[in-house]
């Protein structure tokens, strides 16, 4: 958690704004009658490049069974040649008219099914030796050899805090001493879970830890008691160069363990090469086999299944281009003749349709023109409510100022309790106005949303309050706060409105304010909290109502929109909010905001 001072905003760092993703299709091409929208199912496909120049086909007469004839004693190479290509001929003429749509596409599924089985079991074995060696590298040697020299980092963090402790006999030195112990401990524990399976890590690792122990006791301990006990520093050199001298093997034994890392990542980077190699040269046979296998297939579906489709998408695009009293001609084996029956069922029912869409569209411009004239009328409200509502309000205020000033003491008791009355409510009138005003634009102006860090916006909303917040001692927790897509000035207000309501219905005890986010599903869940006077599990709903008070208007001043205006802003973004009922000690408040298209870091 980070402590912000009140009149300090905290930068939080630049983070890359994620974009979103692209939709894929065909770039300039819109949905129209020839173009289905993405995730619609096509009536039709489209031809191929050499559909406009293939000739007609002939019709093919069913071949009868051949008879038993004997061969001429001596036939030209010639006629032999022509003989054998009107068989062969004749024989694909029975293939593709007697095989079903649905046999040929069963054939080469079956095909593509036994080639994928081959594929998977020979790809996926060079696969997982690449796996377990890349897996060896990243997820075991690069974190150990980090972990290894975090460890060395928190071991000269000790040896520093000792070495200055004893030149200075400060106490302040010895806090890398003692965290340098700690975060020794955390990286052990790390180490000791990689390090399982690394030949001599683990040996090295505990030489380590028994010459720090070793070190601690014989040098780091003493020296601190003994400083400790006279309250002085040690002069002279020689205390110093002893535990230099003594922290020296420390040195060389984590060196010797980063070494060793260094040595099996090498050896184990080696392997992951041979097995990329492995695996590549495996990619490369396979995918020459399945553009093979493509091939044969393609050229057996072109002459029994594309060519009478081509037809038919002829047809079917015809009909999509606006000439619905076209008749579709089906045609090729019965799968192609029912999709044809269908587009004619479709074009039928495209007509009966098509007036009542005329007729909706109709309703819809006429709705869309009374939606624009109620926004230019909201508009025309807003301006009103911030000019020529406010003009005579702020001189009814400024001559009830005027009056006040110049005979405050000259009339009587009453009269300056009904001029402070006027002031007061003018005063009121106007804000209540502005917030008013300020509410009402929430959503209606909608700015370029872009990629915000909610730390500099809190660190911002914070630096806004700063007077209140010095005023009150106020302090402020900040934990990791993630960024989100959305408009800084807007949600900049809703830290500044909930820190504000945090400062004002504040207890006996200076306000602490503690923000904080984490990650839940697609949504960032922020958590928002004081130890104010709380708010009661009744009223968790009401809070949220614009106008809607729970204190007396001269206890805690206020226009009740804040955390209406809150919501608003939190909904405008895809968010909610709620009020925990389950906190006893102050408050805390609830809200969501979408994370970032592409965001998978779950600890912001």
């Amino acid at each position: 958690m980070t402590d912000l001072p009140p009149d300090a905003a905290r930068a939080a760092p630049d983070l890359a704004a994620v974009r979103p993703g692209v939709p894929t299709g065909t770039p300039g091409q819109e949905p129209g009658p020839g173009n289905p929208p993405a995730g619609a199912t096509p009536a039709t496909e489209p031809e191929s490049p050499g559909t406009a120049a293939a000739p007609e086909p002939v019709p093919l007469v069913p071949v009868p069974p051949p008879r038993r004839r004997l061969r001429p004693a001596a036939q030209p190479d010639g006629a032999a040649r022509a003989a054998a290509s009107e068989r062969t001929k004749a024989m694909a003429a029975r293939f593709a008219g007697g095989w079903p749509f649905g046999r040929i596409l069963g054939l080469g599924i079956l095909i593509v099914g036994l080639f994928a089985l081959l594929a998977i079991g020979v790809g996926g074995t060079a696969l997982a030796d690449l796996t377990t060696a890349r897996n060896h590298v990243v997820n075991t040697l690069d974190p150990a050899a980090f972990h290894a020299s975090q460890l060395e980092v928190e071991l000269l963090n000790q040896e520093t805090g000792v070495r200055g402790y004893a030149l200075s006999a400060q106490h302040d030195f010895l806090d890398p001493y003692y965290r340098g112990q700690a975060g020794q401990r955390r990286e052990v524990t790390r180490l000791r879970q990689l390090l399982n399976g690394v030949s001599g890590a683990t040996a090295q690792l505990n030489l380590v830890l028994h010459l720090v122990a070793t070190w601690r006791v014989t040098y780091a301990q003493p020296t601190i008691d003994r400083v400790t006990a006279s309250g002085q520093p040690v002069t002279g050199t020689t205390a110093v160069d002893q535990g230099k001298a003594e922290f020296d093997p420390i040195r060389d034994a984590v060196a010797r363990l980063q070494a060793n890392l260094v040595t099996q990542r090498q050896h184990a980077a080696g392997m992951l090469h041979n097995s990329a190699r492995v695996l590549n040269a495996t990619l490369i046979v396979i995918a020459v086999a399945l553009l093979l296998t493509v091939v044969v297939l393609a050229l057996g579906l072109w002459r029994s299944a594309i060519h009478p489709l081509n037809r038919l998408a002829a047809d079917a695009r015809q009909v999509a281009s606006g000439d619905f009293e076209h008749q579709v001609e089906p045609g090729g084996p019965a799968e192609m003749r029912a999709v044809g029956l269908d587009v004619n069922r479709m074009r039928e029912r495209i007509l009966a349709e098509l007036s009542a869409l005329r007729a909706a569209h109709a309703d819809l411009e006429a709705r869309t023109e009374d939606l624009q004239r109620s926004n230019a009328e909201l508009e025309q409200f807003a301006y009103v409510a911030s000019h020529d509502l406010q003009e005579p309000l702020r001189k009814v205020a400024s001559f009830c100022q005027l009056l006040q000033r110049r005979y405050a003491g000259r009339l009587d008791a009453k009269a300056d309790e009904y001029l402070e009355h006027a002031v007061d409510g003018a005063k009121r009138m106007q804000a209540l106005i502005n917030d008013l005003l300020a509410f009402s634009r929430v959503g209606r102006t909608a700015q370029h949303r872009e990629p915000v860090s909610c730390a500099v916006l809190v660190a911002q909303a914070w630096a806004n309050l700063a007077p209140e917040a010095r005023g009150t001692h106020a302090t402020i927790e900040v934990g990791e706060l993630p960024v989100v897509l959305g408009e800084a000035t807007l949600l900049t207000a809703v830290f500044q409105n909930l820190i504000n309501n945090a400062l004002k219905f504040r207890a006996d005890d200076p306000p602490r304010v503690s923000v904080s986010a984490r990650r839940d599903g697609a949504d960032w869940l922020f958590s928002f909290s004081d130890n104010g006077i709380g708010i009661e599990p009744e009223y968790a709903d009401r809070i949220f109502v614009i106008f809607q008070r729970l204190h007396d208007r001269a206890a805690y001043p206020g226009t009740g929109i804040g955390l209406a205006m809150v919501k608003k802003i939190i909904e405008y973004h895809g968010g909610r909010i709620w009020l925990d009922t389950t906190v006893t000690t102050g408050a805390r408040i609830w809200f969501t905001l979408p994370a970032l298209p592409g965001d998978e870091n779950a600890d912001g």
